[in-house]
């Protein structure tokens, strides 16, 4: 079992969960996916962290599960607005006595769903490729936008800017609405981004209570053997998101840049400034290995938005 002991509140760190009572389905970029029966999927959060599309070498411990319990809260919300594929039986239920330390906590037990490629991105905010894209074209994947926005400008109505997924390995690529019609059909990709733009609507009222800003996020559906449509993955999560401090946003706004955000950024902030060789690193694995200060920092950022945001 690959599982370093640690002092974290969570008992064990998993960088690569090794079930062997289970046939895996997939291995992620965060997440390892172990087929239960015909008809559903353990997903086991394991606590590698990826950055540029490529997978770090040392894993933030505690994130695994910090992420799970965090889904598992935005699915308990958003119950009404989507069906999630979520089966209600305990994950542990699905391993060996022996294998629950490998899933306790950072695990889903799911429904098996047809994915759909296409990946269901809302911008409330402008921020990084939007905002690159913005300053070239004044629109993001085809939404047209008005003049004078900023960097982090909040925009006048949340905006579905849809990526068709791709392999693993490669970078999802940003595509119009119409070409997600021409992909999934004209009723699926209308009804995939008429509950994407409520998802977020929601998701970012009940954040923003807590002092969060959700800037932007992108969901996952697939469909069920009825045809219903679902709502899958993770969701909501600091990977799949971008979480601003509320408190801090006018501040970075006036100065043209983003806030400090409780996701990722710390880390690919410090991959764009570290030399490898003397070099500025390629984003090619293999990435340059963490200090302890960025595993902890990084660590620590998501802990802050799981408890702003659950109390």
């Amino acid at each position: 079992m690959t599982i370093a002991h640690t002092t974290h509140p969570h008992s064990s760190t998993v960088l690569h969960s090794t079930l062997t009572s289970l046939p895996m389905v997939a291995r992620g970029k965060v997440r390892d996916n172990y087929a239960v029966g015909s008809d559903r999927i353990l997903m086991v959060a394991s606590d590698r962290i990826s950055a540029f599309d490529v997978i770090m070498g040392q894993p933030i411990p505690g994130k695994g599960a910090l992420l799970t319990q965090m889904a598992l809260f935005w699915f308990d919300k958003l119950g009404h607005i989507c069906p999630n594929h979520l089966t209600g039986d305990a994950p542990e239920s699905a391993v060996t006595p022996a294998e629950v330390p490998q899933v306790q906590s950072r695990s889903m037990l799911v429904k098996r769903l047809k994915p759909i490629m296409v990946e269901a991105v809302v911008r409330g905010y402008l921020a990084g490729s939007g905002w690159a894209e913005y300053q070239q074209s004044q629109s993001v994947c085809g939404v047209p936008l008005p003049a004078g926005l900023r960097n982090a400008s909040e925009l006048p109505e949340p905006i579905y800017t849809p990526a068709a997924k791709a392999e693993a390995g490669e970078h999802d690529e940003n595509i119009t609405f119409e070409q997600t019609v021409a992909l999934i059909g004209i009723d699926l990709a209308t009804r995939i981004k008429t509950i994407s733009l409520a998802l977020y609507k929601e998701a970012r009222n009940i954040a923003r209570a807590k002092g969060i800003i959700i800037a932007d996020t992108k969901f996952e559906f697939g469909l069920d053997a009825d045809g219903t449509l679902v709502l899958m993955d993770e969701v909501l999560t600091p990977d799949s998101s971008r979480y601003w401090p509320a408190d801090s946003y006018e501040a970075a706004f006036a100065q043209g840049r983003n806030p400090p955000s409780f996701d990722k950024q710390f880390l690919r902030d410090w991959l764009e400034q570290v030399r490898v060789d003397g070099k500025p690193w390629n984003k090619q694995a293999p990435a340059p290995a963490l200090p302890q200060a960025v595993i902890e920092q990084t660590a620590a950022k998501y802990r802050e938005a799981f408890e702003r945001l659950t109390g």
